[in-house]
């Protein structure tokens, strides 16, 4: 045998017997009753994560499900006003939804084969933590039955501080967990009521405003019809004629004949309008814009949409004598109509222009 050879064993044997000297069993045994603690600890936070996780995306599929539901009804809205482009662009954006909806449902279900594959996993390591501790407690009762009392009391109180620490930690992991769960909670409140979708400069999103827009547009025309009307010279009033001899007034003559697609209106509790064939689409576009605002709810909307469309009477419609015997062929409602009672009305009738009252000879 060399030198080299016999020099390298005799450091081992010196080394190996300072280690077995050095090297307490119970201690090795508790670092490795502790390794296993970290361990099942850490599958537990692990299954924590994975549910957080877990929620997180179930909350996001939860908003993408009512965001392609808005979408729908966005794009139903739309073509109710004529708007097929805006109906489009609502349902292109509602099937790009559906497709990061279905990403997501695939994605849940992987994450919960993981988080019952880690509860699995957890419940494994928790039986061998228990079985572990058992077999420990029995070879350190081997190991030192001389200072028994001593050691056992020692570990035991070790034991009671891991114990304690591990404890905090799942206390701590769980407040966390039902912190997140009630953030989730709240969030998902907020977005049913529709308080998330105020948040900014305004409410709504492109579609909504463009659809405003064109109620918007609707009462604007109306109104500066209705100034155009107001800057023109009233008539003068005319005398009655007398007949020759008794000088008794002569009857109102007899209103000639309306122009070919006309159509009289009288505004409940006011005058009678006529108005011309080709102002009959605006008339019907107003009515729709009335609709519209009282199946939405908003009394400031349905007021402004429903005096738009009576300024648009009174402006571009010609004014009929009082005295006149012309049938009404639609009615309209007068300007202090509530919006409960043009729902009413609207239940019964179905559109505003045939809302007010049964049309009647003026």
């Amino acid at each position: 045998m060399s030198i080299m050879r016999r020099m390298s064993d005799v450091f081992q044997q010196k080394v190996t017997k300072v280690l077995d000297r050095a090297e307490d069993p119970v201690e090795a045994i508790d670092l490795s009753y502790q390794k296993q603690l970290e361990a099942l600890q850490q599958v537990r936070r692990s299954v924590a994560e994975v549910l957080t996780s877990e929620k997180r995306l179930e909350m996001q599929a939860a908003q993408l499900q009512q965001s392609d539901a808005r979408l729908q009804s966005q794009a139903k809205l739309a073509l109710q006003q004529g708007r097929e482009d805006l109906a489009k662009l609502a349902l292109t954006r509602a099937q790009n939804a559906k497709g990061q909806l279905d990403a997501l449902q695939q994605q849940i279900v992987q994450m919960k084969d993981q988080e019952q594959k880690l509860e699995i996993t957890a419940q494994k390591l928790q039986a061998k933590v228990e079985s572990f501790r058992t077999q420990r407690e029995t070879l350190k009762a081997q190991y030192s039955a001389a200072q028994a009392s001593t050691k056992i009391g020692e570990a035991v109180t070790g034991l009671s501080d891991q114990m304690a620490d591990v404890t905090m930690m799942t206390e701590r992991a769980q407040d966390r967990i039902t912190q997140m769960q009630a953030r989730a909670s709240a969030i998902d409140q907020l977005v049913d009521s529709g308080t998330l979708d105020q948040i900014g400069i305004s409410s709504g999103d492109d579609i909504d405003r463009q659809l405003q827009a064109s109620v918007t547009d609707a009462s604007v025309d109306a109104q500066l019809a209705a100034l155009k009307q107001d800057l023109l010279p009233a008539p003068a009033p005319q005398a009655p004629r007398l007949a020759a001899g008794d000088g008794a007034p002569v009857p109102a003559p007899v209103q000639p004949d309306p122009p070919a697609g006309a159509v009289v209106v009288r505004i409940h509790g006011e005058d009678q309008f006529r108005l011309g064939a080709g102002e009959r689409p605006r008339l019907d576009q107003l009515d729709q814009a009335v609709a519209v605002a009282v199946d939405s709810g908003d009394a400031d909307q349905f007021r402004s949409a429903l005096t738009g469309m009576l300024d648009f009477v009174r402006g571009h419609g010609e004014r009929l004598p009082s005295d006149g015997l012309t049938a009404s062929d639609l009615v309209l409602p007068s300007d202090d109509m509530t919006l409960d009672e043009a729902r009413g009305l609207l239940g019964d009738a179905g559109r505003v222009v045939d809302a007010g009252t049964t049309p009647a000879p003026a």
